[in-house]
C-alpha cells in the first residue's frame, strides 16, 4: 500500500467462520443491511463484481433523503477468504485482511486518508461501519 496520504486502520473480530464472514461481506444482499454508520443511514443499493479489475458500488444515503453519495471503486487483489485490496474512485487505497481462528474472524481493514474531513472522524464512520458489519454477521448467525 503506497503512502501519500496518512493510513488508518479499523479492526473488529466477529464470532462466526470466515466463510460467512466472507459471504456477507461481500454479497450485495447483506451489504445493504450492514454498509452504515449510522441508524439514520441505510445502502438502498449495492453492486459488486468481486475479481481484479471488477468494480464495486454502494449508494449510502440519509433515511430522511437529505444527502447520499455513491462509495466506488475498482478491486485490485482478492484472495477469497483472506484478503480484498481495492482503490477507490478518489484514487486512495484499501486493504482488508479476513484472518480466521476457528469461530471466529479477525477483520483488518487499512484506508488512505482523505484530505477533507480530521483522520478521527474518518476513523470512526469507518470503525462504526464495521462494528454494524459484527453486528449484523453475528446475529445472523445465530
Amino acid at each position: 500500500m503506497h503512502t501519500k496520504n496518512k493510513v488508518i486502520t479499523v479492526e473488529t473480530t466477529v464470532k462466526a467462520p470466515v466463510e460467512k464472514v466472507w459471504e456477507r461481506w461481500t454479497m450485495p444482499e447483506h451489504i445493504k443491511n450492514w454498509n452504515k454508520a449510522t441508524e439514520d443511514w441505510h445502502t438502498p443499493k449495492a453492486e459488486n463484481d468481486l475479481r481484479p479489475g471488477g468494480r464495486f458500488v454502494s449508494r449510502m444515503e440519509a433515511k430522511d433523503g437529505s444527502v447520499g453519495f455513491d462509495f466506488g471503486g475498482t478491486y485490485d487483489v482478492i484472495d477469497a477468504n483472506k484478503l480484498i485490496s481495492y482503490t477507490l474512485d478518489d484514487g486512495r487505497k484499501v486493504e482488508i485482511t479476513f484472518s480466521s481462528a476457528g469461530d471466529t474472524t479477525k477483520i483488518t481493514e487499512s484506508f488512505e486518508a482523505e484530505n477533507t474531513n480530521p483522520i478521527e472522524m474518518q476513523k470512526g464512520g469507518w470503525q462504526a461501519i464495521l462494528d454494524n458489519f459484527k453486528k449484523n454477521a453475528e446475529s445472523k448467525h445465530r
